[in-house]
C-alpha cells in the first residue's frame, strides 16, 4: 500500500489565522497529504504567522532558528512561512537572508494560489516569495478541525487605521463577502454537523458597506439566524464606532445569536482613544454598553484593552482603570502596547518606559481578575443552557462546554455528550471558568 505524504501545520495569531489554515491544509489534503502526527514526520511544513504585536514575530523568529538542524536532517522537507507577518517584505527579506532554508514566503493574500507556489517552490534552488495582492477567497477548500465549532469569514481586511495596528497593511482593505456565499459555507456546515459558526471579520459592524444597500451586518445575522439546524452564532470583532442599535435589537430578536459582545474599547482616555484614531469617546462606549444592556440585561460583555499606549499619562490610564470598575466587564484581554513599525504610533516620540508598562498592565489585570470573579460568582445556583464542545484537555473524566455567553463550564458525565445542549447548574466559580452538575439533556432548549 502506497505511503501518504504528509503535512505539519503551525499557527500563530487571530481566529483568522486559523481559518486561513485550516484553508492551506484544505489544500494540502487535495494534493493527497495526510496529518502527520509529529512535525518529524512531515513533507510539508506550514508556520502561520501573526503581526499584531512584536511578541508574536519574536516568537516565530525563535522558533524558526530551531528549524535549522530539522532541515539538516530531512533536506527534502518543504518549509512554508505564510500570513501577516511575512507580507511586510522588510521581514521578508530578513527570513531570505537570515533562514535562507525557508523555501516558500508568503504573505496571506495568495491562498487561493497556494499548491501553484508549492509547486514553484519545490522546483526552485532559492527561496520562493510572494507578497502578491488580495485574490480571489472563494470556493476555496477547507481542512477544518473536527468538533462542532468552525469559523466563517464574513470580509476580510481592514479599513480603520488605528495608529497602533499593521493589520489593514498586512490585509489589505476591507472587502465584505456576498451574502449569499456565506449563508452557502453555514448550511454546508450544518450539513456537516457543525453545530455553532463564528461570524469572522476585522470590523464586523461595518460588512455590506461595499456591498447593496440593503445588505449591512444587521441583516446578515438575520439570515443566519433563520439557517435550520444551527443551534448558535458567535461573531468578532466588533468595532464600537460601528456597532448600530439595529444591531443589538436583531440580537435580542434571534433565536441563534448568542448574547456574548465583544467590543475592544483599547482606552478610557478621551485624549488616548484620539491617538489611537479609535473614531469613538469614552462617552460613545459607555452610552453603547447602556443600550446593551437596556435591551439585553443578561448579555455578557468583554474587551481588549491596550496598557502604556505612546503618551498615556497617569490621567490618561487611571481613566482607563475608572471605566473598567464602572462597565464591570466579564473578560477582558489585555495588552502592553508593542511598537509595530510602519505605524504611525510607533513613529510616536512619547513612548513609554517599560517598567511603567508592566506596572500598569499588572494593575489592570488585578482589578479585571477580581471583577471576573465577582461576576461568576454570582452565577452559581442559577442553570445555564451549555453547548457541549468535547472532553475537557486538563481532564478527561470532564467535559468541556460554554453558555450562551461564552462563559466556560466544565462538568461530569458517563454519556457521550459533544455537540448536545444540556442543562447545568453552576456549583462553583473561578475568576475564567465555572463548574456545574448536569441537569438534563435537549437537542433544543429555548431562553
Amino acid at each position: 500500500m502506497e505511503q501518504k505524504r504528509k503535512y505539519f501545520t503551525v499557527n500563530y495569531g487571530c481566529q483568522m489565522n486559523e481559518y486561513d489554515t485550516e484553508v492551506l491544509s484544505g489544500h494540502l489534503e487535495n494534493l493527497g497529504y495526510v496529518p502527520a502526527g509529529r512535525i518529524e514526520e512531515a513533507e510539508v511544513l506550514v508556520i502561520n504567522t501573526c503581526a499584531v504585536r512584536q511578541k508574536a514575530e519574536e516568537k516565530v523568529f525563535s522558533y524558526l532558528g530551531k528549524l535549522h538542524s530539522l532541515k539538516q536532517q530531512n533536506p527534502n522537507m518543504l518549509m512554508v512561512l505564510w500570513g501577516c507577518m511575512v507580507q511586510q517584505e522588510s521581514v521578508a527579506r530578513k527570513v531570505r537572508q537570515r533562514y535562507s532554508f525557508i523555501d516558500l514566503i508568503c504573505g496571506p493574500h495568495a491562498l487561493g494560489r497556494f499548491p501553484e507556489l508549492l509547486e514553484k517552490a519545490r522546483c526552485s534552488t532559492r527561496p520562493v516569495i510572494e507578497l502578491s495582492e488580495l485574490g480571489d477567497r472563494e470556493n476555496l477548500p477547507v481542512k477544518r478541525k473536527q468538533g462542532i465549532h468552525a469559523w466563517v469569514p464574513i470580509s476580510h481586511g481592514c479599513d480603520n487605521y488605528c495608529s497602533y495596528c499593521i493589520v489593514p497593511y498586512v490585509r489589505g482593505a476591507e472587502k465584505s463577502r456576498r451574502p449569499e456565499n456565506i449563508m452557502q459555507e453555514i448550511r454546508e456546515l450544518v450539513r456537516e454537523g457543525y453545530r455553532e459558526v463564528t461570524l469572522l471579520g476585522q470590523n464586523v459592524n461595518s460588512y455590506g458597506k461595499d456591498l447593496e444597500k440593503d445588505m449591512n451586518f444587521a441583516r446578515l445575522l438575520e439570515l443566519a439566524d433563520g439557517v435550520e439546524g444551527l443551534l448558535r452564532i458567535r461573531f468578532m470583532t466588533s468595532h464600537p464606532r460601528d456597532f448600530s442599535e439595529e444591531v443589538i435589537r436583531v440580537i435580542r430578536r434571534g433565536e441563534k445569536i448568542c448574547e456574548h459582545f465583544h467590543l475592544p474599547l483599547q482606552a478610557g482616555s478621551n485624549n488616548v482613544l484620539q491617538r489611537m484614531n479609535r473614531g469613538y469617546t469614552r462617552e460613545d462606549y459607555l452610552q453603547l454598553i447602556a443600550k446593551i444592556r437596556e435591551l439585553i440585561p443578561g448579555a455578557s460583555i468583554t474587551t481588549d484593552i491596550i496598557a502604556g499606549f505612546p503618551g498615556e499619562a497617569e490621567a490618561d490610564f487611571a481613566q482607563t482603570m475608572d471605566m473598567v470598575r464602572r462597565i464591570r466587564f466579564d473578560a477582558a484581554f489585555t495588552f502592553v502596547y508593542s511598537p509595530r513599525k510602519g505605524t504611525r504610533a510607533a513613529c510616536m516620540e512619547d513612548q513609554l518606559a517599560p517598567e511603567v508598562k508592566k506596572e500598569r498592565i499588572v494593575a489592570l489585570n488585578n482589578l479585571q481578575n477580581r471583577i471576573s470573579l465577582e461576576k461568576n460568582e454570582k452565577l452559581v445556583g442559577s442553570t445555564r443552557e451549555v453547548l457541549v464542545e468535547g472532553r475537557s484537555k486538563t481532564d478527561p473524566e470532564m467535559y468541556t462546554g460554554r453558555t450562551r455567553t461564552n462563559k466556560i463550564v466544565h462538568f461530569c458525565s458517563n454519556e457521550e455528550l459533544t455537540g448536545k445542549l444540556v442543562k447545568i447548574t453552576i456549583t462553583k466559580a473561578g475568576p475564567w471558568t465555572l463548574t456545574g452538575q448536569l441537569l438534563g439533556i435537549e437537542e433544543k432548549l429555548h431562553r
